[in-house]
């Protein structure tokens, strides 16, 4: 039986923020806080791989291909742990899971800055995977499930905008290394070490959870009453073997398969093509080598703001459109947007002026994630809703984690026989343009998936 819609009146009573209490805004500044702190992790690891690469690989290694396989087993990382802590989170409660999550990719990512090879830099960025996955679906089913029904759209994509807060710290960081570096006050080729540091400053943020952030009281209710009536909480056969959540749930993957390999297998390399082309434009005026690598990761930390400044407004674009027109409309509307977006970038970033091209392709890119977090919840039950957004959100990247490694060999099939620069450089920016048309396939999955705009959550 289909849930009733929700009346027009109750969806026209004001802002969305108007009815929440202190502590509804106190959990929804944790969760936004946890999701915030992940996503600056995430882009430091961006932001610093390029060079970290080049610091630990032996001469001759490509730090390239070796930071994508770095970036594989980050993203297969961040896969595991959304399934274990998504089940986890409907099983024991998503504060104390957050609390979990949020303590291992802070100290991971903070151990990172003292690898010494590839072998332990990878094992590092495994562990802090296994982190990050868990802290999106546990910060959405949290805000979902303690907010008022009304205040859940326009609370969920704030959260998901809220990251690129993160996201622009992680740009300032580097911009602010890049310049000690360039100036020495570091030791050359050491920026990328202070960035890991800083990346462990939310194991602060654990403190304050535990202390204070309850379980949802319709979590508690709910699983007060599935114990007596048998019902699963956190189970996979109960999202995979029951038909109601089945289909959404796998409909939903692929949805997040083309976000998230847009986004971790093509627009997160753009550090890679901007280092490349501020360098060649370095180079030919003239400024000294030892100069060239703090520069780099000064205009790379500026990319990363550009990139992640659309990304805000995007995010916040994608929840109005979705409020207004439906969650599926939004969705078909970007990803069309970051197919072109993408492609335009990696064809024409040629310099320093074409900085701006970087705030569209993150704004359209990123967009898709606002609709993650509002749309995912809305598939599953109580009993389920960790389970099902995590599954849905980071199942898709044990496909995503093959994304740099596709785009590399891509490249070098495209690139065999160059012998330049410039020709090499060709065959990324071709690459990427090839990969982008996997945002098609999240158009695909829409045409399976229900409407949910103006539905109340569904329950057992």
């Amino acid at each position: 039986m289909a849930a009733p819609r929700e009346s027009s009146a109750a969806a026209d009573q004001g802002p969305w923020y108007r009815d929440l209490t202190p502590y509804h805004w106190f959990v929804f500044t944790v969760a936004s806080l946890a999701w915030l702190f992940d996503c600056l992790d995430q882009q430091l690891f961006i932001l610093a791989r390029n060079k970290a690469m080049e610091s630990l690989l032996p001469a001759g290694w490509d730090p390239k291909l070796y930071g994508g396989y770095a970036t594989s087993i980050f993203v297969a990382g961040w896969a595991m742990g959304g399934l274990i802590f998504g089940s986890l989170g409907d099983r024991y409660g998503r504060a104390k899971m957050l609390t979990l999550t949020v303590l291992i990719y802070s100290v991971c990512t903070g151990l990172s800055a003292f690898s010494t090879g590839w072998a332990d830099f990878a094992t590092f960025r495994f562990l802090t995977g296994l982190g990050v996955g868990g802290v999106f679906g546990l910060a959405v089913a949290l805000v979902a499930d303690t907010l008022p029904d009304r205040s859940r759209t326009g609370a969920l994509g704030l959260l998901q905008a809220l990251s690129a807060i993160g996201n622009v710290t992680a740009g300032v960081t580097s911009m602010y290394l890049g310049h000690l570096e360039a100036t020495k006050a570091i030791a050359a080729g050491t920026a990328w070490k202070y960035m890991f540091l800083v990346g462990a400053i939310p194991a602060l943020l654990c403190v304050f959870i535990q202390m204070q952030l309850k379980e949802p009281e319709k979590w508690v209710q709910a699983r007060a009453a599935g114990r007596a009536a048998g019902v699963k909480f956190g189970s996979y056969a109960a999202l995979l073997g029951d038909p109601r959540w089945r289909g959404s749930a796998l409909l939903g993957m692929v949805l997040c398969v083309a976000g998230v390999i847009g986004l971790w297998g093509i627009g997160f390399f753009s550090p890679e093509l901007v280092g490349d082309v501020i360098k060649a434009s370095l180079v030919a005026d003239g400024v000294s080598e030892e100069k060239i690598a703090g520069s780099q990761q000064f205009w790379i930390g500026v990319n990363s703001i550009v990139q992640n400044i659309g990304a805000f407004f995007g995010m916040l674009l994608f929840t109005r459109m979705a409020q207004g027109m439906g969650r599926k409309r939004a969705f078909a509307v970007a990803f069309v947007a970051a197919l072109v977006a993408t492609v335009a970038f990696f064809q024409f970033f040629n310099g320093l002026g074409d900085i701006w091209m970087s705030a569209i392709m993150g704004g359209c890119q990123l967009a898709l994630f606002a609709g993650f977090a509002i749309y995912l919840p809305e598939l599953f039950p109580t009993s389920l809703r960790s389970t099902g957004t995590s599954f849905c959100y980071n199942v898709g990247r044990f496909v995503a984690a093959s994304g740099p490694f596709t785009l590399g060999a891509l490249q070098a099939a495209l690139k065999a026989g160059a012998t330049t620069p410039e020709a090499k450089l060709l065959a990324f920016r071709n690459a990427c343009s090839y990969m982008s048309c996997i945002f098609l396939l999240g158009l695909v999955a829409l045409v399976f998936l229900p409407e949910t705009k103006g539905r109340p959550l569904p329950e057992d």
